[in-house]
């Protein structure tokens, strides 16, 4: 009975969090936010009162440059190709035993781990980077989305948390429900919105990228499973978080979009009848319900059929990665429409030139006709880049190579004028639907 009793709770609590009716103790956005600072109305942005649709740029590495130069040359890329908003990690974090390596590779990073507290690095290779992207972003008339953290191991995500804080052999998910887990990622939240929060150069907090029950390094856990709503939970206290720190920016979830509908997608394979990941609940996320929380002021998903269903993608399949994608667009803006909430396709790839050269064209104008307030493709590329001689390893395999930024595939650079064409030719239609 007590198990029950805990459960209807929790139940009534998530009904509460997600209506039109919210608690009077849930801090709201103001209405009125200082000049230069993005708001929302209905399904689009507003700038000081004005409609305000992008094409962004997604760049994890521009925190990572070395030098103003590079860092400036970048932007100007950005700018001269009508780029309105940059989304960047807002993390760096290392194990303490990487110290020396970074000290001598001159690596960014604003967390040092060594034990269940991680030690801030605000100094020149540290958080002072991430000043000199914010304010020079400014310089250029583009607004940045920073990213909290991050749910794969890459530079240091929230499994850094569960192992130092959790211990070993922890599922993923306790990063969501472990107090202390929640205290600590809070503790940082804090220091980021504190140092940026007066600033209009911000366009939006994001609370994680790719929030998943499971990551690349560690398994989901019997707590988190389709209707358990472990990551519904967490972005509403998160969110709710961050608007008693910060009243004016705006907040998302910074997810892939995944639904949880009961009467789920189903795909035959291998004379099997399988259940979708994107739409059984299983990764963790349930957009319809998620972007209905009142401090989730518009929704983000990602696109990347060609990896997600690699078992499908083959020579006379009758699935397609563009048809896919197609309907993926249509989904989410259903949800937004419903939500009356602006919606972000923030991230979408496809590897090789003649795959981007044909199927974006189709992704971007689906977006563009159904009013998506932004279209961010991952990810933006620079040439001439000049620090080490344009030949450095970061980490990991990314790296600069002959001036070129680090590519993973999806990388895509202004020399590649049949795919950086479609994103100039959106920029200016989402720039005329502007103010």
């Amino acid at each position: 009975m007590r198990t029950l009793f805990a459960a209807c709770i929790l139940s009534s609590w998530l009904l509460a969090l997600v209506s039109r009716a919210e608690p009077a103790t849930i801090q709201r956005r103001n209405s009125r936010v200082p000049q230069g600072f993005v708001t929302t109305n209905g399904r689009t942005f507003e700038l000081d009162g004005k409609p305000f649709s992008f094409v962004g740029a997604n760049s994890y590495w521009l925190p990572l440059l070395l030098t103003e130069s590079d860092v400036k040359k970048t932007f100007k890329t950005m700018q001269e190709a009508g780029v309105k908003v940059l989304r960047t990690w807002g993390f760096n974090a290392i194990n303490a035993t990487e110290l020396p390596g970074a000290l001598e590779s001159g690596l960014t990073y604003y967390q040092v781990w060594n034990s269940s507290n991680w030690i801030l690095n605000d100094g020149p290779q540290g958080l002072q980077r991430l000043d000199r992207v914010i304010s020079t972003a400014g310089e250029y008339g583009i607004k940045v989305i920073v990213a909290f953290t991050n749910n794969w191991v890459g530079y240091g995500g929230s499994d850094l948390y569960v192992n130092w804080i959790a211990g070993a052999n922890q599922p993923h998910d306790v990063f969501f429900t472990d107090s202390r887990i929640i205290a600590s990622y809070q503790s940082y939240v804090k220091t980021i919105v504190e140092r940026y929060k007066h600033s209009p150069n911000i366009f939006a907090w994001e609370l994680m990228n790719e929030a998943r029950c499971l990551s690349d390094t560690l398994p989901a856990g019997p707590s988190c499973v389709p209707g358990s709503n472990t990551l519904l939970t967490w972005y509403g206290q998160q969110s709710d978080f961050v608007r008693s720190l910060d009243p004016n920016h705006l907040i998302t979830t910074g997810g892939e979009g995944h639904f949880f509908w009961k009467n789920s997608v189903e795909y035959w394979f291998d004379h099997t009848l399988v259940s979708d990941y994107n739409f059984n609940g299983q990764a963790g996320e349930d957009f319809d319900h998620d972007l209905l929380l009142p401090n989730i002021d518009f929704g983000t998903y990602h696109l990347y059929p060609q990896s997600w269903y690699s078992e499908l993608d083959f020579p006379g399949s009758n699935w397609t990665v563009e048809g896919w994608g197609l309907e993926w667009i249509d989904d989410h803006v259903r949800a937004a429409n419903k939500a009356n909430k602006p919606v972000i396709l923030e991230e979408f790839g496809v590897g090789g030139l003649q795959n981007k050269s044909t199927i974006y064209p189709k992704w971007v104008q689906r977006a563009l006709d159904t009013k998506h307030a932004g279209i961010m493709p991952w990810q933006f590329g620079e040439l001439g880049l000049t620090e080490d001689g344009g030949n450095r390893i970061i980490k990991y395999a990314d790296a600069i190579n002959h001036g070129a930024s680090p590519n993973d595939g999806n990388t895509f650079y202004i020399n590649q004028t049949a795919v950086w064409d479609i994103f100039t030719r959106a920029a200016k239609i989402q720039n005329e639907r502007s103010g």
